[in-house]
């Protein structure tokens, strides 16, 4: 096993690492780290001391490639201050634009090459860039120890799968991250183990769709009820989060497995992508409204207490007025907690892309979008006043962004709190000052949209 933290050695090469979209590319960035730290680099945070300068790449969304587009030219800035340094694009991007990122880089890696990375690096020469976008069918990098790239310490990334086998008719992941296949659940939990002797509180499973992990060997299938039982079984002090989960796949099974174990924490993110059964048969979603109302019913018999989180598109091809409707009806019926909402981006090379014209314009997209938006800032506000007066047990995380005499961390529905450190009150109780990592008991006493103002409970 590697080391968990991530090493800083000016006499070794450095490798300078920025890492866009989902957590999925962050815990990709750290297996990048290990293997390369296993072959003799380090970590730096300064682009212009590196030796090699990687872009992690996300293609989900058109503006995060545009993105990623200017920081080439930014790199390029870099490598003619210094010709030695090697500059790679490696992820989805990579997967998606091979070749004409080998025209602005030296290297394109895709998400299924990363054990092959150090190699090309050392291969790269002026006339020989290289390239290694092959997807597998197996990999899932289980025997890899990720470097932990996080500030606090406290929670962590764990990939339990890897690709998608869902196709809907909108999303370039499957073509970029290849074919679904989950990782052996031992390796999982021995992450998890050796994250928590580490100091880490809190893991996050991650996967394009947890709620379909299923490992089968000779000995035994575990699908994803049992791998969170695995996971929680851990220690009662380890909190256990998952993410994604998909409308056609939760399962009943899944909700009574949260119920039954304290530190699985409730809270679900459930992406609906719209309120029309017309726009979800269109986007191959494979469930229509009926259904996922049905779903979200069940997640609040079992778990009247769950905070329960989405995504959504706004202007879809072919999107009308009633379909629209029907998505903010649904918002108002469900009344999420938060949701993450967007425009429609068509991706090259999806059956959206070849299929369905992208006849939403523009400025009906924005405004629709913003219709979204203000209806679930009132519904993120109804829901955290429906929480005033109630008491949640948090884990810190560190110190308020906006007042440094405040402490933050989320209760176990993924609301973020934030509460006075109370640091003298607690020194005159005989308790130790609060820090990362501790769990402290909370009473909701005000809210904005976003955040539930609390106080201790001493």
């Amino acid at each position: 096993m590697n080391s968990l933290k991530p090493i800083f050695d000016e006499k070794k090469p450095r490798v300078y690492i920025e890492t866009y979209g989902c957590q999925m590319n962050v815990n990709d960035s750290e297996v990048i780290l290990s293997v390369l730290q296993e072959n003799g680099y380090s970590l730096t945070e300064d682009m212009n001391k590196a030796d090699v300068i990687l872009c992690n790449t996300c293609s989900i969304r058109d503006n995060a490639e545009q993105r990623i587009w200017g920081r080439i030219e930014q790199f390029r800035l870099q490598k003619r201050r210094n010709p030695a340094v090697v500059i790679g694009i490696v992820g989805c991007m990579a997967e998606r634009l091979k070749d004409k990122l080998l025209e602005k880089v030296d290297l394109v890696a895709g998400p299924d090459s990363y054990r092959s990375i150090a190699r090309m690096v050392a291969d790269v020469r002026p006339d020989s860039p290289q390239i290694n976008v092959l997807l597998s069918r197996d990999e899932t990098y289980s025997d890899i120890s990720p470097v932990r790239l996080d500030k606090n310490g406290v929670s962590a990334y764990i990939s339990i799968m890897r690709g998608c086998n869902n196709a809907c008719s909108y999303c370039v992941v499957p073509y970029t991250r290849g074919a679904e296949r989950s990782r052996d659940p031992h390796s999982i939990v021995r992450e998890a183990e050796e994250l928590f002797g580490n100091g880490y509180k809190e893991v996050n499973l991650l996967g394009q769709n947890v709620d379909s992990y299923l490992w089968k060997s000779a000995e035994e299938n575990v699908n994803f009820a049992k791998l969170l039982e695995m996971v929680s079984a851990v220690s009662p002090e380890l909190r256990v989060r998952f993410s994604t989960s998909h409308p056609k796949d939760i399962s009943d099974e899944v909700l009574l497995t949260m119920a039954a174990h304290e530190n699985i924490c409730r809270h679900i993110h459930l992406p609906v992508q719209s309120g029309s059964s017309t726009m979800l048969e269109k986007m191959r979603r494979k469930y229509d409204r009926e259904w996922y109302l049905e779903r979200v019913a069940k997640i609040r018999e079992i778990m009247p207490d769950c905070g329960l989180s989405t995504d959504v598109i706004a202007g879809f091809s072919g999107e009308t007025e009633q379909d629209h409707q029907d998505t903010l009806s649904l918002f108002r019926e469900v009344c999420f907690d938060s949701a993450f909402m967007f425009q429609y981006s068509e991706r090259p090379g999806t059956l959206a892309s070849k299929k369905y014209p992208d006849d939403v314009p523009p400025q009906v997209k924005t405004a629709r979008l913003n219709e979204i938006i203000e209806l679930q800032t009132r519904m993120s506000l109804e829901s955290n006043r429906r929480d005033l007066g109630k008491r949640f047990i948090v884990l810190v995380e560190g110190a308020s962004k906006r007042n440094g005499e405040d402490l933050c961390g989320r209760a176990g529905n993924n609301k973020m709190c934030v509460f006075p450190a109370a640091e003298a009150e607690r020194k005159a109780l005989g308790l130790q000052p609060l820090q990362a990592g501790d769990y402290v008991t909370v009473e909701v006493k005000d809210c904005t949209s976003a955040t539930l103002l609390c106080t201790q409970v001493l």
